[in-house]
């Protein structure tokens, strides 16, 4: 099976691991005022897992041995997700604002082992493990710093990169650049990594003699470029080295993750017919020969064997299809949702904590929720499982072979034995079992000309009213 989560990332993880890993400092401070959120910004999701949460695995994928977090005082919420995809990691508060270089300086508990120092940022998404990777790999080369950087279409904003015959100089903020230095266009994507030998001294020697009186994590380049040490800029796409500051970004975030992930899945042997209509989750797993049609959503925990076919408009989540499984259109499978192979739903069913096993089927308009479906049992239009008696939750257990009419109510707690009949329209309340035939419904009453003398009565009891009103209306009275 394919997952869609990013690709390589052993092959980063590795790398990490031959040279004895880094520290990884992630920058999770940020207000985020521009989201209009009371959410953290780094708590947004996309792909069904946080910005901060995708940052996170993917410099533990790169090597990271160690996982520091700067985060705002007084945020449990971030700290639970912290603990929740890294439980190893410290947490280091950062009550002032005073830049990003005093940001990173809030973890120096984890900067004072003298292990290599990689800088990432929890609003910033979309870099890879690979490009994890790759920025600390010239430090193992003898660079005392490596600044990720980018041609930018429009460098407005950003700060340039400045280079002389091929070497570093600086990284200038664009408040603090002059006209010449502003033309330039390699700009400073943030990110940053910092030889364990040099991390604390450059750190600790930053000033803040700038427009905006912070310490910004950029100025160890002059500092280290002053020192005589080597300095390396690595490349990266401006698309993945973008921040998120506002929802317009998020979306375009969410643009690129879901490109990467459909892309993943292709590649891994899925079909995805109108791909650009189809969201995954993180951790999404599609496997060979899936076949998915338009406008279908994965939310997380969802699994999908060889073989499957999802049909248009069809919504999972924390759901498991094996081999050959057939759902859709207009299907949804909720939390703890087992299909086994060759399971069969149709259009507008629901399944909720139910496993159906092998050749089950629900053709159309069925509610299955706390249910046990055997293998080869027909379950027949308008069925429903009634779970919920308004406290607790009820299972309902339907043997194999067995055969549920239309439009049937099966009351849990209740079980249908193997190879049982349930009649059309019943109403299930007690067991019933194996091979037995439960019809459970009101019995009919025929009258000859019934019909056809009440629609007589009625209708000569709405002339009645009309005549009463319009006598009323001549005479000027109220009806």
């Amino acid at each position: 099976m394919t997952a869609g989560a990013n690709q390589g990332a052993p092959s980063a993880q590795a790398q990490g691991a031959e040279s004895g890993g880094f520290t990884a400092v992630v920058l999770a401070a940020g207000k985020g005022t521009r989201m209009r959120s009371d959410r953290p910004k780094v708590l947004h999701a996309l792909a069904n897992r946080s910005m901060l949460g995708h940052v996170l695995v993917a410099v533990q994928e790169a090597g990271a041995s160690r996982l520091a977090v700067v985060v705002e005082p007084g945020r449990d919420e971030v700290v639970r997700e912290i603990e929740r995809l890294a439980p190893g990691a410290s947490v280091h508060p950062q009550a002032e604002r005073l830049g990003t270089a005093h940001a990173v300086l809030a973890a120096r508990a984890a900067l004072e082992a003298g292990r290599d120092v990689v800088v990432a940022f929890g609003d910033t998404p979309l870099v890879t493990a690979e490009t994890f990777a790759r920025l600390r790999a010239p430090l193992r080369e003898g660079a005392a710093v490596a600044v990720l950087a980018f041609e930018a279409v429009d460098p407005t904003g950003y700060g340039r990169v400045l280079t002389e015959s091929g070497r570093v100089l600086a990284i200038r903020e664009e408040k603090d650049a002059s006209q010449e230095e502003r033309a330039v266009r390699l700009s400073n994507a943030g990110l940053m990594a910092l030889s364990g030998a040099h991390a604390l001294s450059l750190l600790e020697r930053i000033g803040n003699d700038n427009a905006n009186r912070e310490y910004y994590l950029t100025d160890a380049v002059a500092l280290a470029v002053a020192d005589g040490l080597s300095v390396a800029v690595v490349p990266v796409d401006e698309w993945e080295a973008q921040g998120v500051n506002d929802r317009v970004q998020l979306g375009h975030a969410e643009a690129t993750i879901q490109a990467r992930l459909r892309r993943a899945a292709q590649l891994g042997g899925a079909t995805l017919i109108a791909p650009e209509t189809v969201f995954l989750s993180v951790d999404t797993v599609l496997g060979r020969d899936v076949v998915v049609e338009p406008h279908c959503v994965f939310g997380p925990g969802v699994v999908v064997g060889d073989g499957c076919t999802i049909r248009a408009f069809s919504h999972l989540h924390d759901a498991r299809l094996m081999q050959g499984a057939d759902i859709g259109p207009h299907v949804r499978l909720r939390g703890g949702a087992v299909l086994e192979a060759g399971v069969h739903l149709g259009n507008f069913v629901e399944i909720k904590n139910a496993t159906l096993h092998a050749g089950a089927k629900a053709s159309h308009l069925t509610y299955l929720g706390d249910a046990e479906v055997g293998a080869g049992a027909n379950i027949g239009a308008g069925t429903i499982t009634c779970n919920y008696d308004g406290v607790s939750k009820h299972r309902t257990t339907i043997g194999a072979g067995a055969f549920i009419g239309s439009n049937s109510a099966l009351v849990a707690p209740v079980s249908v034995g193997a190879g049982a009949l349930v009649g059309a329209g019943s109403v299930i309340t007690r067991d019933v079992p194996g091979d037995a035939l439960a019809v459970a419904r009101g019995r009919q009453l025929t009258r000859e000309g019934a019909a056809k003398a009440l629609r007589e009565t009625l209708k000569a009891a709405k002339a009645a009213k009309a005549a009463k009103a319009a006598k009323a209306a001549r005479a000027g009275e109220p009806d």
